[in-house]
C-alpha cells in the first residue's frame, strides 16, 4: 500500500536521527522551496516522486512506486552531502577527495541500509572506471595557483605541474 507523505516523512525522520543527519539536509515533503532542495510527493496514481525544482524549473524528476527506491534517492543525497562536510573537516592534502566522501558515504547509508551501501559502492565503482582517483589532484591545482601568480603560460603551468606531481 502507498504511504502518504506525512507517513513517508516520518520514516525519513526516522532514519536521518540514525545517522544524526541535519535537518536542513533533507527533503521537503509536498512543498518545494524552489531552491534545489528535492521535494517529495506523491501523485494521483500512487507514484513516488523524487523532484528537484530552481526558481519555478523543474531539473529532474524520478518517479517510483517502490519506497525503498525512494528512500534510497533520499539518502544517497543526504549521505553525499555529511560525507562532503567531513571530508572537509577531514581533509588529506596527497589524497584524493573522493576516497574520504566515497567511504563515508558508504558507512553512512551501511548504517540504514546494507543493500544501500553496496548499491553506492557500485556507483562508486562505475564512477571511478572513467574518473579514477588522482591523488595528487589538489597538490597539482595548488602548485598551478602558485605558478600563474608568477605569470606562467598555461602550457608552461601543466608541463612544471605535472612534472612534479604526475597523474
Amino acid at each position: 500500500m502507498t504511504k502518504t507523505v506525512t507517513e513517508i516523512e516520518n520514516i525519513v525522520k526516522q532514519l536521518a536521527d540514525r545517522i544524526n543527519a541535519p535537518s536542513y539536509l533533507l527533503p521537503t515533503f509536498s512543498s518545494p522551496i524552489g531552491d534545489a532542495t528535492p521535494n517529495i510527493e506523491v501523485d494521483n496514481l500512487g507514484l513516488y516522486n523524487y523532484v528537484i525544482s530552481e526558481r519555478g524549473t523543474e531539473y529532474e524528476r524520478k518517479l517510483t512506486s517502490d519506497l525503498n527506491d525512494l528512500l534510497y534517492w533520499i539518502f544517497s543525497s543526504v549521505t553525499f552531502s555529511m560525507a562532503c562536510n567531513y571530508e572537509l573537516k577531514n581533509r588529506i592534502e596527497e589524497k584524493d577527495c573522493r576516497r574520504i566522501i566515497f567511504a563515508k558515504q558508504e558507512e553512512l547509508l551501511g548504517v540504514l541500509d546494507s543493500k544501500w551501501e553496496e548499491k553506492e559502492r557500485k556507483e562508486h565503482k562505475s564512477i571511478l572506471v572513467n574518473s579514477p582517483f588522482d591523488d595528487l589532484a589538489g597538490l597539482r591545482a595548488t602548485y598551478c595557483r602558485e605558478l600563474r601568480a608568477k605569470g606562467l603560460s598555461e602550457s608552461e603551468i601543466d608541463k612544471l605541474a605535472y612534472e612534479k606531481y604526475p597523474e
